[in-house]
């Protein structure tokens, strides 16, 4: 079999030419090798190998879990600097969804920011609906906790056709949002409008829970196109800092999921 014409392929042992000869050490002639040694030795790491691992993709997601608990903390007892968290995580957001390549520190810096805001409101939510908060939490890690399990039991795998469908929704959901931002901002909502649109009844329902129980499962088959997105990276051996734009996919979803909640839980304590 002829080598390899690529230098950088023949540098590695592995695409050496089955008959190319190596240099002998003679110190090591008559010598056994060792084989317990080779048999115990530890499996090579992402950092080792530079390539994305689920291992190293945990440690990067509890990383900036752990980033926006810390700047969460201070959000609670200064809620002002949620709204700079919010401009500034909206900011970063849009930016770190767009790059071909990810930025490790800009998405850190997006999880202090988004932990500035989500520290604000929760402080804001649970002085008027006392409890709300605990409530959005558990939920959060309970929808987290089913989607990983029936994903990793190869019972929920994302579709062409369900992530058409889900596009299509997110496009309706962000005009929806953008529309009662806008109308709890600028339109004068009332004390019994305090949520603007979704504080309005469908059916004597509040259009708010109806909407919100939607986002929630949109935020469900977004959990799996994150771990979709994690669980190919990996198998294609994609380069080792995509495992942060795994963890940057999880974050945004699961802060989205924990608003929803919040939103849904505040609604159910007005009524």
């Amino acid at each position: 079999m002829a080598a390899s014409n690529n230098p950088a392929l023949n540098r590695v042992p592995a695409f050496r030419a089955a008959g190319a000869p190596r240099p002998v050490d003679p110190s090591t002639v008559g010598e056994a090798p060792d084989l317990e040694a080779l048999f115990t030795a530890r499996s090579a790491g992402a950092a080792e190998t530079g390539r994305m691992s689920y291992e190293d993709t945990v440690i990067k997601t509890v990383s900036l879990f752990a980033v926006l608990l810390a700047a969460g903390v201070v959000g609670w007892f200064v809620p002002a600097l949620a709204i700079v968290g919010a401009i500034v995580g909206l900011v970063l957001g849009l930016v770190n969804a767009f790059k071909r390549k990810p930025s490790p520190a800009l998405i850190i810096v997006y999880a202090a920011a988004q932990g500035l805001f989500l520290g604000g409101i929760s402080s804001i939510f649970e002085t008027v609906f006392g409890g709300v908060v605990i409530q959005a939490v558990i939920a959060t890690l309970g929808v987290f906790g089913v989607m990983l399990a029936l994903f990793a039991s190869g019972k929920v795998r994302a579709s062409n056709r369900l992530t058409k469908v889900f596009l299509g929704a997110m496009v309706g959901y962000l005009v929806y949002s953008l529309v009662n931002v806008g109308l709890m901002m600028f339109g004068g909502v009332s004390s019994n409008l305090a949520f603007g649109l979704n504080s309005m009844t469908f059916m004597g329902i509040p259009l708010g829970l109806i909407v919100g129980i939607l986002a929630v499962l949109m935020g469900a088959y977004s959990l799996v196109l994150d771990f979709e997105f994690i669980k190919n990276g990996v198998e294609n051996r994609a380069p080792r800092v995509y495992g942060w734009q795994g963890a940057f996919g999880l974050m945004v979803t699961l802060i989205w999921l924990y608003v929803e909640f919040l939103r849904l839980f505040a609604i159910l304590s007005r009524n």
